[in-house]
């Protein structure tokens, strides 16, 4: 991924108004991070922490996403539908999106299971078992991030879908 800046996170959102990005609470360390080693681009909100926000790049576009975790206390383990971690189950949680455009004015949404810290870039990246990686275990992680980013688009997608 390539490092974004603030201006570019805020005007990437897709399924918010204007002054609800401009409003929104974007990460403090943006210069920190290993860009190189991020498929996508998310944090929850440390003001409200049931919002959370993703960036998803998207062939040449960012799209940016608000979400709410509708959940409040006791999680079940689950699979992250990003990233299918399944070593990393207990730290899952639902999402849900408002759609851009119409749709989303509308009350239309899309929920996906994904890591509660937004970790699956780096869950991606672990090293496989001997039973996962057989003879080829740089393959199994490009496969991973592969998988990853095609799952976090499909998601953007589908908050897009309709527009």
């Amino acid at each position: 991924m390539n490092p974004l800046t603030e201006k570019l996170i805020r005007a990437s959102f897709v399924n918010c108004s204007r002054r609800e990005a401009a409003q929104l609470t974007v990460p403090t360390d943006l210069s920190d991070l290993r860009w190189d080693r991020l498929d996508y681009l998310g944090w929850i909100d440390r003001k409200a922490p049931l919002r959370a926000y993703v960036v998803v790049p998207d062939e040449d576009t960012l799209v940016g996403i608000a979400l709410r975790s509708p959940e409040v206390g006791k999680r079940r383990p689950a699979v992250c539908a990003w990233c299918e971690d399944v070593y990393s189950t207990e730290d899952v949680s639902m999402y849900v999106a408002r759609r851009a455009g119409a749709p989303g004015r509308n009350g239309d949404t899309v929920g996906t299971l994904v890591c509660t810290g937004f970790e699956c870039s780096h869950n991606v990246r672990r090293k496989p078992t001997i039973i996962e990686a057989g003879q080829d275990p740089a393959g199994v992680v490009l496969r991973r991030i592969d998988g990853l980013r095609e799952r976090s688009v499909r998601f953007a997608r589908e908050v897009l879908r309709d527009l």
